[in-house]
């Protein structure tokens, strides 16, 4: 009998909670990683609207280069590849997860180890970034809501120095 591998998340799943803030694995995602010369070309291949604005983010779709964009929906969802045409649609559900940096002193954790000024972000803005010397994708989802977009690789490190960075809020 063949012994099936079972996936088990690299953080986590219950919340970790701290005065002010929570850091929750996000729910699992379908992912993807679009790239196009042509917008109109490419929301029609995938039948998605595509944002046009570099990091504005619309349907589950963020604009993160001039022809670069990230989409993500609920697990499960398939979109058309583009097969024959000018675009690139590659499948990266495997290679991200997602948390979610929740409350009132969500910012401050984030700001504590990313070189940009989050309180200039409006809700629905997200840009690829750095926490400390991770890449990630981060968008601001809500007024106190975070979600972070990381390898799967670097997550337990990226759990840990979040956690680390909440437990210390003064």
């Amino acid at each position: 009998m063949v012994d099936l591998a079972l996936r088990t998340e690299p953080v986590p799943v219950a919340p970790t909670e701290f005065p002010g803030v929570s850091i929750t694995l996000g729910a699992p995602m379908a992912r993807w990683s679009l790239r196009g010369r042509d917008p109109k070309a490419l929301a029609k291949a995938v039948g998605h609207k595509v944002p046009a604005k570099i990091g504005e983010s619309q349907g589950g779709m963020l604009c993160l280069g001039p022809d670069e964009w990230l989409l993500r929906l609920p697990a499960g969802t398939v979109i058309p590849m583009g097969e024959g045409l000018p675009l690139s649609v590659v499948d990266i559900s495997e290679r991200a997860i997602s948390l979610v940096v929740e409350g009132p002193r969500a910012i401050e954790v984030l700001s504590s180890g990313c070189p940009r000024d989050l309180s200039k972000w409006a809700i629905g803005y997200g840009s690829r970034t750095i926490y400390e010397t991770v890449e990630i994708v981060l968008i601001r989802e809500g007024e106190e809501r975070w979600v972070v977009e990381v390898w799967r690789s670097f997550a337990p490190w990226l759990h840990l120095a979040l956690v680390t960075a909440a437990s210390h809020l003064r």
